[in-house]
């Protein structure tokens, strides 16, 4: 679902997001929603970096032998498989 809303701009600012929305391709409108989109993105709060400092803390558990990986299964990574550690 979608909501319609007026915005107001100055007459410059105006200007340079035509321009911009033109060299892209879009309408002003896509435009905004696409920079209102990954503003909002940007906002997502990051992961803790305190949950890196209690991977350590299980009996047994060797971490200096695994550490990359978990910090980046710590830190949610996506590219893990890039991670070169040995067992």
């Amino acid at each position: 679902m979608t909501r319609r809303t007026q915005v107001t701009l100055d007459l410059e600012i105006h200007r340079r997001t035509r321009k911009r929305a033109a060299e892209l391709g879009v309408s002003v409108a896509e435009y905004i929603r696409i920079l209102v989109a990954r503003y909002l993105a940007s906002l997502r709060t990051p992961p803790d970096p305190s949950i890196v400092f209690t991977l350590g803390r299980s009996a047994g558990s060797d971490i200096a032998k695994h550490k990359d990986k978990m910090i980046a299964e710590a830190f949610g990574a996506t590219r893990t498989a890039d991670l070169r550690y040995q067992t």
